[in-house]
Formats: C-alpha cells, sequence, structure tokens
C-alpha cells in the first residue's frame, strides 16, 4: 500500500436479502503536495498564464484584487532587481499565488523572462523580489551520422539538438571546408546537452569531444585546457595538434556552399560572359547573414564604390596577411578598429557589381591577391612540450569511446551535473 494513503474507513453494508454485514474498505487518498518556485501551491489558489497583448503587471494583480497604492509601491521597491514595468513582454510565462480567503487577493506573482531564470515578487506581508533559477540537469550524449546533402540535414536526421551543427562548424571551422563536404562524410559527436523539468531542453553545453570523416580523411577534436594561465580550453587532435588556425577558413557562420571560387579565368555573366579574372571567393547567403573576419586585425579600409566593391571592409591582419571583404548591406566597422576572429564586420547585401546577394572574400599574401584555401596558413602556438603526456594520457579514454560509437548510432547517458535553484524560499 503506498505511503500517501493515510486513512482507511470502515462503513458498514447491509444486505436487504441476506441480512449479512459487510465491511468495505474505503481508502481515501492524502493530496499530492505541489511545490514549484518554493512555494506550495496547495495553499493557494494558482493562476498560470501567459502575458497578453495589452496587459500590463498593474492589470493582472488589479483583476486579483490588489490596489494601486500598492502596486506601484511593489514596482518602486523591486525596480533594482528586475524591473517588472518595463520588461514584462507579451507571451512568456507567468504565475500568480492567490490567497484561498474569501479575499482572493493575490499575493505572489513569479515571471519567467527566460527558460531558465524566473523572478519572484512576494507581497504577502512585506515587500520582495529575488531571482532564481530552474534546476538545470545535464546530459552527457554521443551521435553519429553520414553527410548525404549537408550536415544540418545530417544532424536534423539524427534528431540532434540543431546547435550541435553550428558547433562542429566553429571546432572545424580551421580545418574542414564545410562548404566542400562530400556524400559520404561522416561524424561523430560526445557533447553535453541541457534539461529543464527532465524533457525540456535548453540547448547544448560542450562539445567533448569529436570525430569528422572527411575526404576519407580522419580529423579527431578534443577539448582540453593546456593553459591554465589563460584559462581558456581548446580542441586539440589525437596528436596534441591546435585545430585552431590564425585564418577561419570561410567569413560566414556557417553556411552549405561556395558560388564562385578564386579563378583567373572565369567567365562573367554579368560583364557579358567575357573572361575576366575572378580573385576572389564568392559564399552566397540571404540578405542581412552577418559578415565575420576570418582573423585578427586592424581595419584599414571600410567605404562604398558604387561599382565593383559596394560596401566594403579591408583588414590587415600581418605584414604578410590582408583580407576584404565585399558587396555588403551596411558595415558595421570603420577605419582604425581593431577586429577580433569571429567579431561581425557587416551584413550580406548586394552592393556594387553584382546579381545576388553574397559576400566576396578576397585575400592578400604579400601584397598578392592569392586563393584562400591553397595557402598552408600559420597555426596558433603549439601545445607546450611538457603538457603534451598529460593531454594524451588525457584523451587515451575519451578516444575509446569515440571509437567504439558505431556509425548511425546515439545513446545517452546521464551524468551527475545539476545546476540549483538559488534565492529559494520555501512557503
Amino acid at each position: 500500500m503506498k505511503k500517501h494513503l493515510y486513512l482507511i474507513l470502515l462503513i458498514g453494508l447491509f444486505s436487504c436479502k441476506k441480512g449479512v454485514k459487510k465491511s468495505e474498505l474505503i481508502i481515501v487518498e492524502k493530496p499530492k503536495i505541489i511545490q514549484k518556485f518554493g512555494y506550495i501551491f496547495n495553499n493557494y489558489k494558482v493562476i498560470e498564464d501567459t502575458v497578453k497583448k495589452n496587459e500590463t503587471f498593474g492589470s493582472l494583480l488589479d483583476k486579483n484584487h490588489v490596489e494601486n497604492p500598492l502596486i506601484n509601491k511593489i514596482v518602486v521597491n523591486t525596480k533594482k532587481t528586475f524591473d517588472i514595468a518595463r520588461q514584462l513582454r507579451v507571451g512568456k510565462p507567468y504565475t500568480i499565488l492567490v490567497s484561498k480567503d474569501s479575499l482572493e487577493k493575490a499575493q505572489v506573482f513569479i515571471y519567467e523572462p527566460n527558460k531558465v531564470e524566473y523572478v519572484v515578487f512576494d507581497f504577502k506581508d512585506s515587500i520582495s523580489a529575488y531571482i532564481g533559477r530552474k534546476e538545470i540537469k545535464t546530459i552527457l550524449k554521443s551521435a553519429s551520422g553520414e553527410i548525404t546533402t549537408n550536415l544540418s540535414n545530417a544532424i536534423d536526421e539524427q534528431g540532434l539538438n540543431y546547435n550541435v551543427t553550428y558547433a562542429l562548424s566553429d571546432i572545424y571551422a580551421w580545418t574542414i571546408d564545410f562548404f566542400h563536404l562530400q556524400k559520404g562524410d561522416k561524424f561523430k559527436v560526445i557533447y553535453e546537452e541541457k534539461f529543464i523539468n527532465d524533457t525540456l531542453s535548453i540547448g547544448i553545453g560542450e562539445i567533448k569531444a569529436a570525430y569528422f570523416e572527411h575526404n576519407k580523411k580522419s580529423f579527431y577534436a578534443f577539448k582540453y585546457m593546456s593553459d591554465s594561465v589563460s584559462n581558456i580550453p581548446e580542441y586539440y587532435d589525437e596528436k596534441a595538434n591546435n585545430l585552431r588556425r590564425t585564418f577561419l577558413k570561410a567569413p560566414l557562420k556557417f553556411s552549405n556552399r561556395i558560388s564562385s571560387r578564386y579563378n583567373l579565368k572565369r567567365r562573367i555573366k554579368h560583364y557579358g560572359n567575357k573572361i575576366k579574372a575572378h580573385k576572389g571567393t564568392d559564399f552566397p547567403s540571404p540578405i542581412g547573414t552577418p559578415i565575420i573576419s576570418t582573423a585578427n586585425g586592424k581595419v584599414v579600409k571600410s567605404a562604398y564604390k558604387r561599382r565593383g566593391n559596394g560596401n566594403f571592409v579591408k583588414i590587415k591582419h600581418s605584414n604578410t596577411y590582408s583580407t576584404q571583404y565585399l558587396h555588403m548591406k551596411k558595415r558595421k566597422v570603420k577605419v582604425g578598429d581593431y577586429v577580433k576572429q569571429g567579431d561581425v564586420i557587416g551584413w550580406i547585401g548586394m552592393t556594387g557589381s553584382t546579381s545576388g546577394p553574397h559576400v566576396c572574400y578576397r585575400f592578400w599574401k604579400n601584397g598578392k591577391q592569392v586563393d584562400p584555401f591553397r595557402q598552408k596558413l600559420p597555426s596558433v602556438e603549439l601545445m607546450k612540450k611538457e603538457v603534451k603526456p598529460k593531454y594524451l594520457e588525457f584523451i587515451k579514454s575519451i578516444k575509446a569511446e569515440v571509437d567504439s560509437i558505431k556509425f548511425f548510432e546515439s545513446k545517452i547517458d546521464e551524468i551527475p551535473i545539476m545546476y540549483s535553484k538559488v534565492n529559494t524560499k520555501k512557503n
């Protein structure tokens, strides 16, 4: 018998025909305690809804018998914690805890600005407010797949969180040309996914390890912090080589193709199908797509030319290398700005001489325009010799786990990583 069953009543029933007394057990179930946001909901009348158009904090409390002077006092006294009057948004969920007496007056207002955080306004006796965080469970997952069209589709076919696509493209941005993935390329990945209430995914955490088979070549990636001073983890391969390079492969965060490569004998329809050297690489993408700097450097040109370049930016990365980005809808940086690798410097457009939305990416080495995909670009600082043995020992078991994953296999393992609620009351 369940522990929460606490009341057993014996009721005597008499049969009219036989006059026989019968006893029947009636089991009354104890009410289930519902506790959320640190409050026992059983003690209140609970109203759960989402903010509708034209609703305000004041109107929501007014409907639940809270007077205007108190509403104003709540807003003023809690403004430093969370400005609910300004930050209430349509579509966001809220909970109101109302007294069960005849007054049916709201006593607690709980607002959820995002999936993880919630803001509690408690005005039962005195006024207080605090921001809490829901308990987050991190699950370690592993998966694999094969490229049939592109990485996004392969991820989708496995039912994986779409952010895995972006994470993998970031990790391999320096070593794999994601614009020329081939049918039959394969991947494996071990990653974290975060959940609320065990079912609601709120995104992925770390990519612990990955494997990519591209053009029949193997590319491992293991996350490791080799420098305790910088305290920044990097991804290394099975031989302790840093996967990061001084230049990204492309000026877009993620895309599926290149429409035109560096070609000195290309025929261009825009110029009457004449042979005209194309000294850039064209990356098509919808108008407004962010364009990023492929390396650290200083902006030396940021201008507009009606013909040719349109809105463009040129960045000097060193005395050896420079890059240029053409046909922007809008430029974000100006001459003299220092940009870091991955910073947004503008947005895809169709300015200048172009027949479609794209960015023409140009690359200079020693003052000469070259094909970036044919350059052996420098890598970042090598792992220190004294750290390498520790790293190789560290990845031994992880590599074995990656190798044991069969292609097209997905599995989930719970790992004991929990992020607990903070500033939580119990009432």
